[in-house]
């Protein structure tokens, strides 16, 4: 590994969201509630055995590389996708005071799980708040946008869970949410970064209309346990 994105749940595992690790010093991975994604040291057979071991066998699991890789037998592929790694490393934004952005907490977490279910912005459960940072917009009492952070990986945080509800696109609503966590992040001193599958076109455009740039290819392993292995 040349760089901390390169393995970016194991590097936050081991920092900026170690409180929320589980596993030993070569695999590691988040409680189901909070999140899929699992995390070796290094992607060798030892270590895809000993995760094999530490997980519970109804679970679908959700390994980051930036390269391909070929899974052991004992672990089921379920599907793979390929994304785009981008970061941003630019100044702070302007940033519009409407619509309002307001604070998400447990109270919402029905609406934020409602929304997750309408526009598969990617893996989202019921303690995923937990990561912090989850900003929404609403209309008539409604949550119709929203966006908040998830892996952070030394000084790097990632912009994650950005979606829209198809009946309010074109509003801008995801580029305000953006920029507030752009800003955010800015004033901790930290980089913003983000992973986007490589297809969705729509979302690429306002990522790069805001500054992110591509800084790798990323594939998502979405696996489980093969049985009897």
């Amino acid at each position: 590994m040349n760089h901390v994105l390169d393995n970016p749940a194991w590097s936050a595992l081991i920092s900026g969201n170690k409180s929320f690790v589980n596993g030993n010093d070569t695999v590691k991975y988040f409680a189901r509630e909070v999140s899929p994604f699992v995390a070796l040291k290094d992607n060798s057979a030892e270590n895809f055995l000993i995760l094999y071991n530490l997980i519970e066998s109804d679970r679908t699991v959700l390994l980051v590389s930036p390269a391909q890789i070929e899974l052991p037998n004992q672990w089921n592929l379920l599907q793979c996708i390929s994304g785009l790694q981008m970061v941003y490393e630019g100044d702070i934004l302007p940033l519009e005071t409407v619509p309002e952005l307001v604070p998400l907490t447990d109270a919402h977490i029905p609406q934020m799980l409602a929304l997750i279910k309408l526009t598969n912005p990617g893996p989202f459960a019921e303690r995923t708040i937990d990561f912090g940072h989850y900003y929404g917009i609403f209309d008539s009492g409604k949550l119709v946008a929203m966006t908040g952070q998830r892996l952070h990986a030394f000084e790097y945080a990632e912009v994650s869970a950005v979606c829209t509800h198809p009946g309010h696109l074109g509003k801008g609503y995801a580029r305000r949410l953006i920029i507030n966590q752009i800003n955010r992040i800015k004033a901790a001193g930290e980089t913003p970064f983000l992973h986007v599958r490589h297809d969705n076109d729509r979302a690429v455009k306002v990522y790069k209309d805001l500054g992110f740039k591509k800084r790798t290819a990323i594939y998502y392993y979405v696996m489980k346990k093969a049985e009897g292995k």
